[in-house]
């Protein structure tokens, strides 16, 4: 059997309307199966698509076990990451699995509502749950539950995705991470215990309710079970694609059209890291595996660097974006960030100061764990992989020469 989350309708059709969508996965099982989801999930190995990759069945027992039947569940859609599509292309596409997920885990976790929260800059994304939503009002026939369902529109801003961000701009409209305990799951939206899952984690829980865990279980290719949605860019096709983990970024090349040059990638997003070299492109996208390597697989975004790219530059303007994006609650956000990104872009543009790589690299080290959150954790993460990755042209950018060799452009340019 062949299911996949983006397997049905194209996706440039659209939305897949109500009607199609039960006609081709058949109806989600009944309360009573609803009520065992969490254990199925565990069993499954299915984990979260957010980034950090927990597993999803232990997250909805822990849920579960504070509900007393008042729980929330947030499905977190804002995707505010600039490199990532995934979510915005399941929710315009396939709006009706993630509310399949919702659904789901409002009964396995004893939920009496569900908010669906969806950047507001996604505006083809929410105008399709918008429509599902009131699909699944009109045709009460082809669903067994009804749970109030609200849909929230979350701020362009990097950390509005946080957990605890989303949560307190649901009940106070800030949409800054929270660090005192208690965490969502214990006291979340509304003080009550809430879910926060991602978007492509609901919609792969629905298809593991239609298919089982063994299912499930029979699809990737190493250590991980199932598939992922990434999104693959500087290549000649990017986009979103579903893969089995365990595929190697080599195979994403080929699938992409890059040259399979062994050259850097941007592996995870903006709170990933870069990675290059035979070793790189041969290891297996699985977030296990990766772990082990150094790496991650976070929010499954392969952003392949081009030969006439500069990795300093590219380095040098995420840093610069994430310092905007901070929280701007503490001093290794404000100050810190800001610092190292301001001598980063020094680096790149030809004008470092004399020391300016000496202290990126000591701050590198010293500001990781120091934050309100981990805001400035995945921009010094960023930092690290490129002083590693990029170790030569770092070398040459301070000396004022550009990248080494000539073999990717220099920053000016």
């Amino acid at each position: 059997m062949t299911a996949r989350l983006l397997a049905g309708p194209a996706l440039d059709a659209g939305a897949e309307p109500l009607s199609s969508h039960v006609a081709r996965l058949g109806p989600l099982p009944g309360p009573t199966e609803r009520l065992g989801m969490a254990p199925l999930l565990e069993s499954a190995g299915l984990l979260g698509r957010g980034g950090a990759g927990f597993p999803v069945g232990r997250k909805w027992s822990s849920v579960a076990s504070r509900s007393e039947g008042r729980a929330v569940v947030l499905a977190n859609g804002a995707e505010g990451e600039p490199l990532s599509a995934k979510d915005r292309v399941l929710m315009s596409t396939r709006p009706h699995l993630v509310l399949d997920g919702a659904e789901l885990a409002a009964a396995a976790v004893g939920a009496d509502q569900v908010v669906i929260y969806v950047g507001s800059e996604h505006r083809a994304a929410r105008a399709a749950i918008e429509r599902a939503m009131d699909e699944r009002m009109a045709d009460m026939s082809r669903i067994a539950t009804r749970v109030p369902t609200d849909l929230v529109a979350a701020p362009p801003t990097y950390v509005a995705g946080e957990e605890s961000a989303a949560v307190h701009f649901v009940n106070d409209g800030d949409a800054r991470p929270t660090t005192t305990p208690p965490r969502p799951f214990e006291r979340g939206v509304d003080g009550r215990p809430t879910l926060v899952q991602n978007v492509e984690s609901l919609a792969h829980a629905a298809l593991i309710a239609r298919y089982g865990d063994e299912w499930y279980r029979g699809t990737g290719r190493a250590e991980t079970p199932g598939t992922a949605l990434i999104t693959i860019g500087g290549a000649p096709r990017p986009g979103v694609a579903e893969i089995e983990f365990g595929t190697t970024l080599a195979d994403v090349a080929q699938i992409a059209g890059a040259p399979a040059s062994l050259g850097p990638v941007l592996l995870g997003g903006y709170f990933g890291g870069w990675v290059a070299g035979p070793s790189a492109w041969q290891t297996p996208l699985d977030p296990q595996e990766l772990r082990r390597a150094g790496s991650a697989f976070g929010c499954g975004v392969v952003r392949f660097l081009r030969d006439d790219e500069c990795g300093v530059r590219a380095t040098a303007l995420i840093l610069d974006f994430m310092a905007g994006q901070s929280a701007a609650q503490c001093g290794p956000c404000v100050f810190g960030l800001r610092a190292i990104a301001d001598a980063t872009a020094r680096l790149a543009q030809g004008t470092a100061w004399d020391d300016d790589l000496r202290r990126v690299g000591g701050w590198s080290q010293t500001l990781a764990g120091r934050g309100a959150c981990r805001h400035p954790d995945g921009a010094v993460g960023l930092l690290r992989s490129a002083l590693r990755t990029f170790d030569d042209d770092f070398t040459s950018h301070q000396r004022g020469r550009g990248c080494v060799a000539g073999r990717r452009a220099w920053a000016a340019a």
